[in-house]
């Protein structure tokens, strides 16, 4: 195990590596050493080819409460060099990262949250983005991912109206993968990133850089991205593998 005051980082199992915030007596606040502490944990799961998955979870029954607004004054916006607040929100990983959400996912909380690829919520979750009742503006993927994750009119009112959205409202929507038992949600985190586990890694990269690179492309330009990514793939020894074992009624053994 490595920790740090503000972070804890484990490998509890076999390719996982699972970031905790560690601040509970201020909900997991952003500042700036928990920052720079997540982003050399998102560094870590990057480099490290044992580790095809990271879960990001919070200590002490909450996910997050987002910036230290009293470090804020003396530290500014805990951003990582180009990597957005705490190293993740604008970051391009190439491996899936999962949010296992208990308690408060609140403005810049919940911005990480939906800066990653999959989310479990304990029913008792919640989640706001209450910038705009700060003077603040949710600048950290809030504003620009949330309309595209949600049905307009419902993200339009938790941006200007400042309202929580519980985690069951979450589900409904389609912005939770699963909704668990208060806390259930790691648990959950971890058997989604044991059926991520179960693929090729290579096509699982492909595949989350397709998404990311392809956002917003109308159909022809998209697949003008999509096919130099896509292409390749089709020839590995992981294609080959894995549509041999499936007429073989087998697992495939990607070797990874």
């Amino acid at each position: 195990m490595d920790s740090q005051d503000s972070v804890m980082v484990t490998g509890p199992r076999p390719g996982v590596l699972l970031i905790t915030l560690n601040r509970p007596h201020v909900r997991n606040a952003v500042d700036r050493s928990l920052a720079e502490a997540v982003d050399a944990a998102l560094t870590r799961l990057e480099s490290d080819p044992a580790l095809a998955v990271g879960i990001l979870t919070g200590a002490g029954g909450h996910f997050c409460s987002g910036m230290d607004l009293k470090a804020f004054p003396s530290e500014g916006v805990p951003v990582v060099a180009d990597r957005g607040l705490a190293g993740l929100t604008r970051a391009r990983l190439r491996k899936p990262l999962i949010a296992a959400v208990e308690g408060a996912a609140v403005a810049g909380g919940f911005e990480l949250a939906l800066a990653c690829d999959l989310i479990t919520a304990a029913d008792t979750a919640f989640f706001a983005l209450p910038e705009v009742a700060r003077g603040l503006i949710a600048a950290e993927g809030g504003a620009i991912r949330l309309a595209s994750r949600l049905p307009y009119h419902v993200a339009m009112e938790l941006l200007l109206t400042a309202a929580p959205l519980p985690a069951a409202d979450a589900a409904r929507y389609g912005l939770v993968n699963q909704l668990t038992g208060k806390g259930q949600a790691l648990d959950a985190a971890f058997a989604l990133a044991a059926r991520v586990q179960d693929n090729s890694r290579d096509a699982v990269h492909v595949t989350k850089q397709i998404v990311q690179d392809t956002r917003g492309l109308d159909d022809p330009t998209a697949y003008t991205v999509q096919d130099p990514l896509s292409t390749p793939v089709f020839t590995t020894t992981d294609a080959t593998e894995g549509t041999r074992a499936f007429t073989e009624k087998r697992p495939p053994d990607w070797h990874q």
